[in-house]
């Protein structure tokens, strides 16, 4: 089943030729992958502005180990560009493609402290503006409804208890379940990056707030294209789960 038009919105499109739904939340709240489902359900481009910031944070460790500065950082930004895919926009390096490498530990371990460079913080941006130009977008990140898009069609701002966004990365990190210390490990790893990240992960005042705690992935996805209908009338375009 084809997708359908979506229908015009002069306040948007006349500014950036494109409609666009911003999915913000805290680290591991489930943004990029219900992101993603969203987009493949209404038919849209998926926009994950944290892929960039790996990406970012990959190449300076790449230049200069992980002990990198900001200089390192930023003169390592030429060499990324996000190229758009048949439902997404995937960043690549000069050097090749950089799936794998963006979800490396010691990216992880580090893209924290990139993300709050202001010079890392404007590039990022940058490149997910022009990636929504005449392309209907699901965006997901930091800033997004705040800084990025604060005129997007639908903002929607994921949350859930810091113990159950621990459960969920390290299952699927490791592909099974976790352990109760485990979790406990993860969970604090994920407030002190809360508190890092605070001034970023703001929800917008227009915001729609969806707390995820006890919803399966296929209801928050529901519930965000359900959303969308209402906002937009866009409905559903199939019940496919993302691609891998």
């Amino acid at each position: 089943m084809s997708a359908p038009t979506p229908p015009s919105s002069p306040r948007v499109r006349n500014a950036r030729g494109s409609l666009v739904v911003a999915i913000d939340g805290p680290a591991a709240s489930g943004k990029s992958s219900t992101a993603q489902w969203v987009a493949q359900r209404l038919g849209f481009r998926h926009v994950d502005s944290g892929a960039l910031y790996r990406a970012a944070t990959a190449v300076a460790i790449a230049r200069a180990g992980e002990e990198f500065d900001e200089p390192t950082v930023l003169a390592g930004l030429d060499e990324i560009s996000l190229r758009p895919a048949q439902q997404s926009f995937t960043p690549t390096w000069r050097r090749g493609e950089m799936e794998e490498l963006i979800r490396a530990p010691e990216v992880t371990r580090h893209v924290s402290r990139v993300a709050q460079m202001d010079g890392v913080r404007q590039w990022v941006n940058a490149h997910v503006r022009m990636a929504a130009e005449g392309c209907d977008v699901v965006v997901d990140g930091r800033d997004i409804g705040t800084v990025v898009f604060p005129d997007a069609d639908l903002k929607v701002f994921l949350i859930a208890d810091p113990w159950e966004r621990a459960r969920r990365r390290l299952t699927q990190r490791h592909g099974r379940g976790p352990t109760d210390a485990e979790i406990a490990d993860e969970t604090e790893r994920l407030v002190q990056r809360d508190a890092r990240d605070a001034t970023q992960t703001v929800q917008a005042k227009d915001a729609i707030l969806i707390d995820t705690t006890y919803l399966t992935q296929a209801e928050q996805v529901e519930r965000i294209v359900s959303l969308a209908g209402v906002f937009r009338g866009i409905g559903p375009v199939n019940g496919s789960e993302p691609r891998s």
